[in-house]
């Protein structure tokens, strides 16, 4: 298995649970939310399409026009191998992940996301997700997909942050930042990609790029967080995994899970 797709098929084959034929997404659900950190100057514009599969919620954060809100009524009591052949990308992926996660629910390292502000809840989940980095001083980070408290915690540990985002064109400090991913990942001692890159197709470059390389690939995930999962010791070789409800979501304790190979 060494793609997405690869990993559908593994799916729809049934060799990863029972057949998706007879299992249901109970229901198909949309979230559009903006968020502005404070001393921020960026308002981060996310659009959510999420599953539910027996126990667990799958997820996929994508771009305006990828998806519309017709999906919700379309595929909600459906088979997931419905979902899986004929949804629009991003509900395939939600639905692949919330399969996932049902079969095989996230046990290992839990991390608890204190209660409080959305700043203090931010800059708690970035130093889980940095902590997963072992680079030495003045490494080579790159991080694609830039969240600003994630910028910093890199720079916390040493490390020089070479940020690639498709939509920003700054982090908060007024770095520049690349929006082609192949100008960071052929110089980067170790990446850092959010999950976002399963649900818009660039995650199969990613892990190939870092696999030839041998460089370490850790991955920041609310979207697919199983379904990265699947990739430790295939290429990825560190995981941040938070499941729905995220923690931009609540104020209150939460979890996320993090897995090294």
């Amino acid at each position: 298995m060494t793609t997405v797709d690869d990993l559908i098929n593994e799916v729809l084959a049934g060799r990863h649970g029972p057949d998706p034929g007879e299992v249901l997404a109970t229901s198909v659900f949309w979230v559009h939310h903006g968020t502005r950190l404070a001393g921020g100057n960026v308002t981060y514009r996310n659009q959510y399409v999420l599953a539910r599969v027996g126990r667990a919620f799958g997820a996929c954060a994508f771009a305006e026009g990828e998806a519309d809100p017709a999906v919700c009524a379309n595929y909600s009591g459906a088979p997931v191998a419905r979902l899986l052949t004929e949804a629009p990308a991003p509900v395939r992926v939600a639905a692949l992940d919330a399969y996932l996660g049902h079969v095989r629910p996230h046990e290992t390292e839990r991390v608890v996301l204190p209660a409080g502000t959305p700043e203090e809840r931010a800059k708690a989940r970035d130093a889980a997700v940095a902590g997963l980095l072992d680079v030495q001083p003045g490494a080579k980070v790159a991080l694609i997909g830039v969240v600003n408290p994630l910028v910093a915690a890199i720079r916390e540990r040493g490390a020089e942050c070479l940020p690639c985002d498709l939509t920003l064109r700054t982090t908060q400090w007024g770095d520049p930042v690349t929006p082609d991913m192949r100008d960071v990942l052929g110089v980067a001692d170790a990446v850092v990609a959010t999950g976002m890159t399963i649900g818009n197709g660039t995650f199969d470059e990613i892990l190939r790029t870092c696999r030839d390389r041998g460089v370490p690939l850790i991955i920041y995930a609310q979207t697919a967080s199983a379904v990265a999962r699947h990739f430790l010791d295939a290429g990825v070789t560190a995981l941040s995994a938070e499941p729905f409800p995220f923690s931009q979501f609540s104020a209150d304790d939460t979890a996320l899970f993090r897995y090294r190979t």
